[in-house]
């Protein structure tokens, strides 16, 4: 992480972050991301669920400059194999120059290969919904939500799995025909079955877009390289 970056690599990193929508803008790095607050921006532009943003104040005394760093490290970095020594933050939040750019290099490899590897998950997971036919749908439904969700599913859904019914099927069917009223609940089970189908294809959708779009920067970036090599390689 102390790594001095050379020049192309420090323009591969500038244009990663051009790319993602910050609240301020961008002036000088070494002073913009010195409170760590744009570094949280960068992290919930890739995991919306990781970061709680209101959690970091933008500041410019040293105590709460210090008190996001170590936020950031306990809450999200840690999710990414990821940590910001001590000494590091200290030197970041007195804006020393050249300290930053390592760091958020670091953290642009960990977001890629945490992308990658959700990515994989849910890859696997296809390869594992096509080889178990026989498994229950209701379980293989219930397989899934939790991994793509990361275990962090709405009370009310948990609750509704247990139960295997809508809430609401007790208050309003208990005067109806036993018989109607187990097709009715079947019906709504099967209505509650895809729309968890369809939540969990959104989810893939736009998790693989967003590893397309990746893949595209760096072939963008591999693209611009080849051009530069040319470039040195043919003077006029």
């Amino acid at each position: 992480m102390s790594r001095e970056l050379n020049e192309e690599e420090l323009q591969e990193l500038y244009a990663w972050i051009d790319k993602v929508p910050l609240s301020r803008p961008k002036r000088n790095i070494t002073r913009d991301f010195s409170d760590g607050v744009m570094a949280a921006e960068v992290a919930k532009h890739f995991f919306p669920k990781l970061v709680d943003l209101h959690n970091y104040i933008p500041a410019n005394s040293t105590a709460q400059k210090l008190s996001n760093w170590n936020l950031l490290n306990r809450k999200v970095f840690s999710k990414m194999n990821f940590h910001v020594p001590e000494e590091t933050v200290k030197r970041i939040v007195l804006s020393a120059a050249g300290v930053i750019e390592p760091v958020l290099s670091t953290l642009r490899e960990k977001i890629d290969k945490k992308l990658e590897h959700t990515t994989d998950n849910i890859l696997d997971l296809e390869y594992f919904d096509t080889r178990n036919h026989e498994q229950p749908h209701a379980e293989i439904h219930q397989t899934e939500v939790a991994q793509l969700r990361g275990g962090d599913m709405k009370k009310d859904d948990k609750r509704r799995q247990r139960n295997c019914k809508p809430e609401h099927t007790v208050e309003f069917y208990t005067d109806m025909d036993p018989t109607l009223r187990i097709i009715l609940q079947e019906k709504e089970q099967a209505v509650m079955g895809l729309q968890e189908t369809v939540e969990i294809l959104q989810m893939k959708v736009s998790r693989l877009e967003h590893l397309v779009h990746l893949k595209d920067m760096r072939i963008d970036e591999l693209t611009r390289h080849l051009e530069t090599y040319k470039t040195k390689g043919n003077p006029r």
